[in-house]
């Protein structure tokens, strides 16, 4: 996967907390000017940010993400939930979490915040790869 494409009422205010939490920085810039589109990434990842239209539907911005059709939530792995919610600090708005998800990864805590749009953004903390899933059914 190269990029996710995202719609942004602000996309330099979106670009910038993007940049300062999680290390996200220009790589494309096209159509300079108020309708530019903009592509950050961190070396893993890059978010293609695109001038919105119009409003979001409602209950985008809670908990886990929503539950319609579509995407849920992006995630970012780190070392330490409760430090990454303390580097954000006021700029954070936790929706839900942080959870002791041990239940089903032993150590593994999970917290969902929201970026200044409410969309969601996991934070995952000892997520591993299962060693054999079940194979999909074809």
């Amino acid at each position: 996967m190269h990029h996710i494409g995202f719609n942004c009422s602000d996309p330099i205010a979106i670009e910038r907390w993007y940049s300062k939490h999680f290390g996200f920085e220009r790589l494309r810039v096209y159509l300079p000017g108020p309708d530019q589109v903009v592509v950050i990434g961190n070396g893993g990842v890059a978010l293609e940010l695109f001038p919105a239209e119009g409003e979001a539907p409602p209950g985008r911005g809670e908990r886990d993400g929503p539950t319609y059709p579509g995407w849920r939530h992006i995630a970012f792995l780190v070392d330490d939930v409760d430090a990454k919610l303390a580097e954000i600090g006021e700029e954070t708005k936790i929706t839900l979490g942080p959870l002791d998800m041990s239940d089903f990864i032993e150590g593994m805590r999970v917290a969902w915040i929201s970026d200044p749009e409410g969309n969601i953004v996991e934070l995952n903390q000892g997520y591993e790869d299962e060693k054999n899933p079940p194979p999909l059914d074809r």
